[in-house]
C-alpha cells in the first residue's frame, strides 16, 4: 500500500511539475510574440548592394501612422545611417545620418557612395521621440559596391 501511495505521490508531483514548466514556456512565448519588434527585411546583413537600392521596413505588434498623430501602440519610422548615436530621450535629429518617413513610410530608396554603412531603424512617436523603451532594429552593416 505504502509502495502505491509514493507511486501515486510521485506520478502527481512529476505531472504538476511538468505542466507548470509548459505554461511557463507558453508564456514566455506569449510574450515574446507580443513585444514590439522593428527589423529591416532588406537589406540583411552583411549584403553588398548597387545604389540606388531599396530599403523594406519591417514592424510587428505595432502600427505605423504619420508624424503627428499620437495614437497608442503606433509610430513612425527613422533610418538611422551610420549614426553617431543620439539621445533617446529628445526628438531624433533630421539629417544625413537620420532619416525621417514621417509619412508613415514603410520602405525608401537610398542613393549611396561606395563604402561600408551601417543601418538601423528607430520607430519614433508622434513627435519624434524614440519610445521607451526603444523599438529598434538590430544594426546591420552593408557595403554599397561601385558601378
Amino acid at each position: 500500500m505504502q509502495m502505491e501511495n509514493t507511486y501515486n505521490f510521485l506520478k502527481s508531483f512529476i505531472s504538476f511539475w511538468f505542466c507548470t514548466l509548459c505554461a511557463l514556456s507558453l508564456f514566455h512565448l506569449h510574450a515574446e510574440e507580443t513585444e514590439p519588434q522593428a527589423y529591416l527585411i532588406y537589406p540583411k546583413n552583411g549584403d553588398i548592394v548597387s545604389s540606388p537600392f531599396k530599403v523594406i521596413f519591417g514592424l510587428k505588434n505595432f502600427g505605423v501612422v504619420p508624424a503627428g498623430i499620437d495614437l497608442e501602440f503606433a509610430g513612425h519610422h527613422h533610418l538611422f545611417v551610420n549614426s553617431p548615436g543620439i539621445d533617446y530621450s529628445k526628438p531624433i535629429p533630421a539629417d544625413k545620418n537620420h532619416l525621417h518617413f514621417g509619412k508613415g513610410q514603410t520602405e525608401t530608396v537610398l542613393d549611396l557612395k561606395p563604402g561600408e554603412y551601417q543601418l538601423q531603424l528607430v520607430l519614433g512617436n508622434y513627435l519624434h521621440i524614440p519610445f521607451n523603451p526603444s523599438i529598434e532594429s538590430k544594426t546591420i552593416s552593408i557595403r554599397v559596391k561601385g558601378n
